[in-house]
This record gives C-alpha cells, structure tokens and sequence, in this order.
C-alpha cells in the first residue's frame, strides 16, 4: 500500500506564532503551505518553501477565503469570479517562492471553510479548479474523498488527490463534522492510526453515528495547528510504515 501524508504550515503570521512546522516537516511528504489570505506572511512563506525543500517534502499552495481574522474558517459568500481571482493570487504567490527555491509547486489544496464549501459547491469547485489549471494544469488537487470537488477537477483533466482525515471524524454522507461539534477532532493517537488503518485495508470510515462510509485514502492530513501535532505524526507515519505502507508525495 501507498499513501501520502500531509499537513496545513506556514501559518505563523509576523510576531504570531502557530505550530511547529520544522519538526512536522520531518514526518509529512507533502506540506499545504498558507498563502497569506487566512494566515503567513512573505516571510514564513519564504521560510516554510526553504525547510520543505531541504527536508525533500513536496510544497503545495495552501489557498484560503481572505479572512485573517477568522483563520479561515468562516464561510462567506463570494462568486464565482472572485474565487478563481484570490486562488490564482494565492498559488501565483506560492509558486514564486517556489520557484525562488530552485523547486516548483506539486499541489493545491483550499484552507478551511473554503476545502468545505466547495467540496459540496460544483461551481465553486469550479472556479478553484480553474484557478488551478489556467495557473499550471499539471499540479494535483487535493480535494475531500467522494466529494463533488473530486469529479469536478477529474471532468477538466486535472490529477486528483482524494483526501481523508486522521484527526477529523466524519458524518453519514462523508463529510467531515464541523468543528463546532464536540466530537470534531480525533485528539486519542490510537483512535485516529485505527481510523486511518482502516481506511487504507478496508476502503471505509467509521460516522459519528456508527455508519461504514466508503472512502478513498490518497493522501492523509493532519492538521499542524493541534497541540502536539508533530509527535502525531510521528507515531502516525511509524505505524503505517509497520504495516509496510509506502509514504510518498503523490507524482
């Protein structure tokens, strides 16, 4: 088996602070990096491509709705114009500080309130898939597994991505709960490497209530902005490469 192992960095905006992207940076394959809209700065953009490249992980843009305050996870109305302008402006810039690392972009995934809103918005799916192929049709989306995103970037040619989630439990249509629930994070290590062992053997995901979600296991996330997010991923990529699972950015 192979799969890839990502996480959201690069989030630290001037004196603030979040995560610890150099210690994740040792445990992912691929690094969805924020382009300034939701959280980074030149700087920590400039910073997170270096470690990345040094690290041999592989750099994807990490576009989001322009709301600083809100991290990003608000939902708010934009049309379809406006989406395709702030994901081109946002994987433009990443791919400039690519390209001033001697590397290049590998992928594409959208921040928060926006990966959800278009994972069930065709049109809003469209215009960020695009973005992504009129900025350079051969980076790879990363889109929520068994979601409308998914045919959406498949019907313009795109290559594909289906993301599942190891710190994030699911609904009954396979959506992920929304992080006013209680229940949204899977904080208990054990639980969440069974999830995605599960995922992987057996193609399916456990709902909140009790239901076996079909479910395509690509690439997995998890999330750096979480309280010890760096020794998850550690105990995360050391069980799965136990189970002689393959981890790799996806080509």
């Amino acid at each position: 088996m192979q799969t890839d192992l990502n996480s959201d960095m690069g989030e630290s905006f001037g004196a603030w602070r979040m995560g610890d992207d150099l210690a994740l940076l040792e445990h992912v394959s691929s690094a969805n990096i924020a382009c300034g809209f939701h959280a980074g700065d030149p700087a920590t953009m400039a910073q997170t491509v270096r470690a990345a490249v040094e690290r041999g992980v592989a750099i994807g843009a990490h576009p989001s709705l322009p709301d600083l305050q809100g991290f990003g996870r608000r939902a708010m109305q934009v049309s379809e114009a406006e989406a395709y302008g702030f994901t081109v402006y946002q994987v433009g810039a990443l791919q400039g500080f690519a390209a001033a690392a001697g590397t290049r972009l590998r992928h594409v995934k959208a921040h928060g309130a926006l990966y959800n809103m278009a994972a069930r918005d065709a049109k809003l799916s469209g215009a960020l898939c695009r973005a992504v192929r009129d900025v350079d049709a051969s980076l790879v989306v990363f889109a929520l597994a068994g979601s409308i995103m998914v045919e959406v970037a498949r019907d313009m040619g795109l290559r594909v991505a289906e993301e599942v989630f190891a710190d994030r439990s699911y609904q009954d249509d396979g959506s992920l709960t929304p992080r006013s629930h209680p229940q949204a994070m899977v904080t208990d290590l054990d639980q969440s490497i069974a999830q995605v062992q599960r995922m992987l053997r057996e193609g399916c995901v456990r709902s909140l209530n009790g239901r076996d979600v079909p479910i395509k296991p690509d690439t997995i996330c998890l999330h750096g902005d979480q309280p010890g997010a760096a020794t998850f991923a550690r105990a995360l990529r050391t069980r799965l490469q136990a189970d002689g699972v393959t981890i790799r950015a996806p080509s």
